[in-house]
C-alpha cells in the first residue's frame, strides 16, 4: 500500500472530529454535558461519548481509506 501521507492525514483527522462532534451532539440530546462544572455523571458521561464517537470516526476513516486504496490495487 503506498498511501499519500496528506490523505492519510486528513481523512483520519476529518474522521475523528466529525465522530467526536456527533458524540457530542448525542450527548447533548440525552442531557450530558462535556462542560459541565465538576466531575459528575453528566459530565463524564459527555466526555465518554466525545471519546468513543472519535475513536468510532477514526475507524470509519481508515475503513473507508482501506476500501478506496483495494478497489485502486
Amino acid at each position: 500500500m503506498n498511501n499519500d501521507p496528506i490523505i492519510e492525514g486528513v481523512s483520519d483527522a476529518v474522521g475523528f472530529v466529525g465522530g467526536a462532534l456527533i458524540g457530542f451532539w448525542a450527548g447533548r440530546l440525552m442531557g450530558l454535558d462535556v462542560f459541565a462544572p465538576g466531575y459528575g455523571a453528566a459530565s463524564i458521561g459527555g466526555i465518554v461519548l466525545v471519546g468513543l464517537g472519535g475513536g468510532l470516526g477514526l475507524q470509519l476513516a481508515r475503513r473507508w481509506r482501506n476500501r478506496k486504496q483495494d478497489k485502486k490495487d
